[in-house]
């Protein structure tokens, strides 16, 4: 293949014709009241742009009009009119009414303004939204480039959640709790470091989700975090894909980075991060896609860092602080208003996992507070069924979000009417070294589905992310797959779909079958496993692959014991079957989670959970 690169110059026109100026009688001015940050409403001429002469000066506060916008003139800023026909502003930065911009608007910063604060949460939104750009183009692995697994966001400094882009919500409420365990662990970051970890210890959800947090420094200040999560491929474990069905230690689910700095000062630390992945007791299978992936992270950070950078060049730090601080106590506000609306006292769900672990929430509404405490959930297990904390805060985050009908962030602010309890060595808060590969993809969905069950709103999803990984030793693959929503008073539950705590895609059956030995025999709706009601519930899937290779494959799936409950009145959706499909003909069931070893020309097949319904059929 050859590629060819033409570029093509010519000469700039000397000038361009001026506009017509003053072409308009409209020089009338009126007077109209406008607010302003830090002034308040007070009324300001309102000129017709076409209508100014050219050199004519115009002093702010005002208004220039034009046909497709509205020119804002705050106080100590005035405009002129070019002969060119160009509206030049000035800023006359003298004292008084005419400060610089920053000050100005710092002036008025205890005042929350509406306007500025969607704008400027917009644009923290798109600065996590063009870090996960830079991570999706760069990265090399299926699981961040195809499957979009995973997610990123800005922080303050004390490592608070403030923006995030649509990505993963298991991913995004727990990256709070790393950024400051990373803080906390290595205290003198410096401009231009990336500190790598997936300690389920330190905010970690589970070992192949891997974070990268960078420091952002304007000037000799710590100002920000940026942080980006990505699920990788492989990143060890007695399993291809890290995904192991039967873990009992977490050294058995892969390579744990502790918070180390992989960047210092700019520089990529590579040696250690290879030593770290080849080293474990059990290694990486593949180490070169783990760098690149890492690497990738870390051009993702650097995205997020200099538009941050960028930003409080242009101005000033003491607005971006102030409405970081603004955004989280809005969105704390509104979350204290939905809980407000809800009736006081107690309100208790419980469900269990499939091995019969039940899981239990209490939440106590007072006002506009609540308490949710987990207390009768049950032990830490022997097994990965294990939640961290930040996971079951995560699931917390994401179900108060939800209750807000607006459109919000969700950041750490919808936290603040809430107090967390959940009880030390339990499932949902187990012991260091406890494996929790499943805790982080299964368990965090029952969470949801109690907390939702408590409040009333609506019945159980498929509760589960139906965790398939396979490979051997040249490969390891991993995906989850989409169910059947839980129905809600005012909605059927859509159909194959991945919900609540996971957001992914599922890799396309060409890039799949490019790059690994699989045949997709089918993917389809699975009619009719949704759960009956006056509102359905939503029907789960069918996904069914070859192989052309031996192979080895975990899976790792809830739902398979415990259907999908409905509520008032509404049917339970079906529970999910794991099947092999060998090539002499016979049929075999596999349990929820299983490990089993496949020839070419074998079949997996996978039939995932659908809702439960809601209301009485027929109702």
């Amino acid at each position: 293949m050859t590629t060819v690169r033409v570029q093509a110059r010519v000469a700039a026109e000397e000038s361009l014709p001026n506009p017509p100026i003053g072409a308009t009688a409209r020089t009338a001015v009126r007077e109209e009241e406008v607010w302003f940050p830090g002034a308040g409403r007070i009324r300001v001429p309102v000129r017709e742009r076409l209508g100014l002469r050219p050199d004519e000066v115009v002093e702010g506060p005002a208004l220039v009009l034009e046909d497709t916008g509205t020119v804002v003139l705050e106080p100590g800023f005035r405009a002129r009119l070019a002969p060119d026909g160009l509206l030049v502003l000035e800023d006359l930065g003298s004292a008084g009414a005419a400060r610089g911009p920053a000050e100005r608007l710092a002036g008025g910063l205890e005042e929350a303004d509406p306007v500025r604060l969607e704008v400027f949460g917009n644009r923290f939104m798109s600065i996590a939204e063009q870090m996960g750009a830079v991570l999706r183009n760069t990265a090399v692995s299926t699981n961040i480039k195809e499957r979009l697994d995973y997610s990123c966001a800005v922080f303050d400094a004390e490592g608070g959640l403030v923006a995030n882009a649509p990505h993963i919500p298991v991913h995004l409420g727990a990256m709070g709790a790393t950024v400051r365990a990373v803080r906390a662990a290595i205290p003198d970051l410096g401009p231009g470091d990336a500190i790598v970890t997936n300690d389920p210890a330190a905010g970690g959800s589970h070992l192949p989700d891997v974070t990268v947090v960078s420091p952002v420094f304007v000037g000799d200040a710590l100002a920000f975090f940026v942080a980006c999560r990505g699920h990788h491929a492989d990143l060890g474990g007695i399993s291809p894909g890290s995904m192991p069905a039967h873990s009992r230690t977490l050294e058995e689910e892969g390579v744990v980075f502790r918070p180390f700095p992989l960047v210092r000062a700019g520089r990529f630390d590579e040696v250690s991060l290879r030593a770290a992945l080849t080293g474990a007791t059990h290694p990486a299978r593949n180490p070169d896609d783990n760098v690149a992936d890492l690497e990738a992270q870390v051009a993702a950070n650097r995205m997020g860092a200099r538009l941050l950078r960028e930003w409080a060049d242009a101005e000033g730090l003491a607005p971006l602080h102030v409405t970081m601080r603004q955004l989280q106590e809005a969105a704390g506000g509104k979350v204290a208003r939905e809980i407000a609306a809800l009736p006081d006292g107690d309100h208790a769900f419980e469900d269990a996992l499939d091995d019969g672990t039940p899981i239990r929430v209490r939440l106590g509404i007072a006002g506009d507070r609540m308490t949710v405490d987990f207390a009768g959930s049950g032990a830490a297990v022997a097994g990965n069924l294990n939640a961290p904390r930040a996971v079951v805060e995560s699931a917390v985050l994401y179900v108060l979000r939800c209750l807000v009908r607006e459109r919000i962030p969700l950041n750490g602010g919808c936290l603040a009417p809430v107090e967390i309890r959940v009880p030390a060595g339990s499932v949902l808060d187990p012991p260091p070294g406890a494996a929790v590969v499943g805790g982080n993809v299964e368990t965090s969905q029952r969470v949801v589905d109690v907390l939702l069950g408590a409040l009333g709103v609506a019945a159980a999803s498929q509760g589960t992310m139906n965790n398939v990984a396979f490979g051997n030793d040249a490969f390891g693959y991993y995906e989850t797959i989409g169910g059947g929503a839980g129905a809600t008073h005012r909605a059927d539950g859509a159909s194959g779909v991945h919900t609540h705590m996971t957001n992914t895609r599922i890799t396309d059956p060409e890039v799949m079958e490019a790059r690994l030995p699989v045949v997709v025999h089918g993917f389809a709706l699975r009619a009719g496993s949704g759960g009956a009601g006056a509102r359905r519930g939503g029907d789960g899937l069918v996904r069914e692959l070859g192989f052309l290779a031996p192979v080895e494959v975990s899976l790792l799936t809830q739902r398979r014991e415990r259907a999908p409950y409905g509520i008032d009145g509404g049917a339970p959706g079906a529970p999910g079957r794991n099947t092999v499909l060998r090539r002499d003909g016979t049929v075999e069931s596999l349990p929820g989670s299983a490990r089993v070893s496949l020839a070419a020309g074998d079949r997996l097949r996978i039939e995932t959970p659908g809702g439960g319904g809601c209301g009485t059929p027929g109702r």
